[in-house]
């Protein structure tokens, strides 16, 4: 926090003004077969489901230790009100989350789970949004991260999706045109398309959505929008929804060339007064070398731990069915390196360090450009291993503030 008394300090100064709370970690979406909840009966291990307290501890933690620590301003986030929750989601919408919760839970979509502890989580993570967008807008500094969970970006004005229950985004996007802004740009970069925050302001000319996004379509009641080109919007906001669905594998240069030529052109020509960047780090992917053993057809990463075999499946570094006997190869069968990827399990886009550093590098330049350098980037999406998600975290929000590029 700032001290009391002496100017805040603002991105000019190299600093980051990060908004979190530790309630949020109390959000528990359980164990089971991936995101499903459900326990097959046969397995000694169930996973945890990807959307878990894991994926934050850790950037919290290296946002306070790691290299780019001097430049961070911590800020303590709060719980919205129902009248802030208002502002973007219904009513009613808001009474099934709350019956749900004084009933002790339940599963509100497909993956979606509402447990004891949820519902608290989800109005710190609203509400810390909603401080960090009102730092902006009060002049106390111009770049500023809700660090949050549970995500919110598939959360619709009267629907949960996705992992989300509110919409944490689209609440601080509202703020601010309640605020006296006349124009928000919202760019969305997670893997999946960003579907809520584009529903909720579908009909405004007043804000921009754009979405960089696989091209995954509609996956259910809950996710009814395709994400496809053609969903611009309508009424006064025809024209001001831009999707931009990619294939996968898109990688770096992809992402570049849709950001300099779709993206920056219409953030360019709509004049926002903010922008806010919508992060997931489930675009991501990272080469890792492995031994390959030509007898047993087993490969090895250089840690010695079994990754791939050519005839059964792996799931994250541990060996799934196999239709042979496994064999462990001996030193003689280790002939040759190459490379493959680790993938998001929620995503194969391959966008790299590199990539996100490009990405972070433009939207800064927009922001400096047309908005006075006003950014709020809000957290959603990332469930790759932890390493590799802390890394691009901290390598995109040093890219977007101009500084630490050697980390």
């Amino acid at each position: 926090m700032s001290v009391p008394g002496q100017p805040f300090p603002t991105s000019s100064t190299g600093c980051i003004h990060v908004f979190w709370h530790e309630g949020m970690l109390r959000h528990d979406t359980g164990r089971g077969v991936f995101d499903t909840g459900i326990d097959p009966g046969f397995l000694e291990v169930l996973e945890k489901h990807p959307e878990n307290s894991d994926r934050v501890r850790n950037i919290v933690s290296i946002l306070k230790r790691g290299p780019i620590s001097p430049h961070v301003s911590w800020h303590t986030g709060r719980p919205a009100n129902i009248p802030e929750l208002l502002s973007f989601h219904s009513q009613g919408y808001i009474n099934t989350l709350v019956e749900a919760d004084k009933n002790g839970g339940k599963e509100i979509c497909g993956g979606t789970f509402l447990n004891p502890g949820s519902f608290d989580a989800a109005l710190l993570a609203a509400g810390t949004t909603l401080s960090a967008m009102k730092h902006i807008l009060d002049g106390h500094g111009k770049l500023a991260y809700a660090l949050v969970r549970p995500p919110g970006h598939h959360a619709q004005p009267t629907q949960a999706d996705g992992y989300c229950f509110f919409n944490n985004a689209g609440l601080a996007v509202q703020l601010a045109l309640d605020s006296g802004c006349r124009k928000v740009t919202v760019i969305d970069i997670d893997v999946h398309y960003g579907n809520g925050t584009a529903e909720g302001f579908y009909r405004s000319d007043k804000v921009l959505t754009v979405s960089l996004h696989m091209n995954h379509g509609s996956w259910g009641p809950s996710h009814p929008q395709t994400g496809t080109v053609d969903e611009l919007g309508e009424g006064e906001g025809f024209g001001y929804n831009l999707n931009i669905p990619l294939p996968n594998g898109t990688g770096d240069k992809g992402y570049e060339y849709a950001m300099r030529e779709l993206v920056a052109p219409a953030v360019q020509k709509f004049e926002p007064d903010v922008i806010v960047l919508v992060i997931g780090q489930d675009s991501s992917a990272e080469l890792k070398m492995y031994e390959s053993g030509t007898k047993s057809g087993l490969l090895r990463d250089k840690n010695g731990m079994l990754n791939f075999t050519n005839t059964g499946g792996i799931t994250r570094d541990y060996l799934c069915f196999s239709s042979t006997p496994f064999l462990p190869p001996s030193p003689s069968d280790y002939t040759h390196n190459l490379s493959l990827p680790i993938f998001d399990p929620n995503g194969r886009q391959c966008l790299t360090m590199d990539g996100y550093r490009e990405i972070g590098r433009i939207v800064r330049s927009l922001a400096d450009r047309h908005c006075g350098g006003c950014l709020l980037i809000v957290q959603e999406g990332g469930y790759q291993r932890m390493r590799l998600l802390l890394l691009k975290s901290l390598n995109q929000l040093s890219s977007t503030k101009g500084i630490l590029y050697q980390y």
